[in-house]
């Protein structure tokens, strides 16, 4: 049985097509599961924030990953990658097929296939990176690494390694094309205004249902890596304008890596909906 793989920017409507999916694989007599590949909805306490599956949905769609990390512990590509693997290999086995979703590039990686991931580093170091200046880290590290100086996940990730004495990759290692099983990536894109403008209307909603007081709730115990979803730093500050223009910074960026990818099958949902959707997906299989 092919995993079937679910991703894109943030609010193209993944899960909506993934619960859409799950409807069509049901009338074929397959008994789905999503499995969340997010490297936000993992914690605890920002369901909102980070516009995880909500009662309703799950009641629609059973979903694996979501809120099992505490918000003050950090969390790690490989330690996910250990969770993902053995929910994946366990609903194989059940003969129940996995829809990993997710819009997280490296998460998305690390459940589907196998990676050189290193362990986790001190939580200490990165926090002492973290407070140092961008410009200055960039300028430390080797040439061959080839990481760009804005980015700033990747440059205090090689610091990290190089501080243990392992060997930071080089270029860009987002994605390998063997899976650890048969999948189908179905990365799905939109035309970027109509995109960027159901951006701007989640953040609104996402407010409204209380994203803020996520927020305010876990600020004093988030770790670091909890903090990095967009949206925190902005809500603390009360910029809902900031966090809009970082969400659409965001899936820019996302669309970019995601029509990289070797053997993706990219569908437009531009005007479309999840059920049309779904069932192009179904014709894949």
């Amino acid at each position: 049985m092919r995993v079937i793989a679910v991703f894109g920017p943030t609010g193209v409507g993944k899960t909506a097509v993934a619960i859409a999916l799950a409807a069509r694989l049901r009338e074929r007599g397959e008994d789905p599961v999503a499995v969340s590949a997010d490297a936000m909805q993992v914690y605890a306490g920002l369901p909102i924030l980070t516009g995880a599956a909500d009662a309703h949905e799950q009641a629609l769609l059973e979903h694996r990953l979501l809120g099992f990390v505490p918000v003050d512990q950090t969390y790690s590509a490989g330690a996910f990658a250990q969770h993902a693997h053995a929910t994946v290999d366990a609903l194989l086995e059940e003969g129940r097929r996995p829809i990993v979703v997710g819009g997280t590039g490296l998460y998305l990686r690390a459940a589907l296939a196998d990676l050189d991931l290193r362990p986790p580093v001190d939580p200490a170091l990165r926090e002492a990176l973290s407070r140092r200046d961008l410009a200055e880290l960039h300028a430390e590290l080797p040439p061959h690494l080839d990481i760009k100086p804005t980015d700033r996940h990747r440059i205090i990730r090689a610091h990290e390694l190089l501080a243990v004495g392992e060997q930071p990759p080089s270029g860009d290692q987002l994605w390998t094309e063997h899976t650890r099983h048969p999948t189908l990536l179905a990365a799905l894109v939109m035309d970027r205004e109509r995109l960027y403008e159901r951006i701007n209307a989640r953040v609104d909603a996402m407010i409204e249902a209380g994203a803020r007081e996520e927020v305010e709730r876990v600020k004093d115990t988030a770790s670091a890596t909890a903090r990095r979803a967009v949206g925190f730093d902005e809500l603390l500050a009360g910029d809902v304008e900031a966090m809009k223009t970082n969400t659409r910074r965001y899936a820019k960026r996302q669309l970019t890596w995601l029509r990289k990818l070797p053997g993706t099958h990219l569908v437009d949902m531009t005007d479309r909906a999840p059920e049309d959707v779904a069932a192009e997906l179904v014709a894949m299989i």
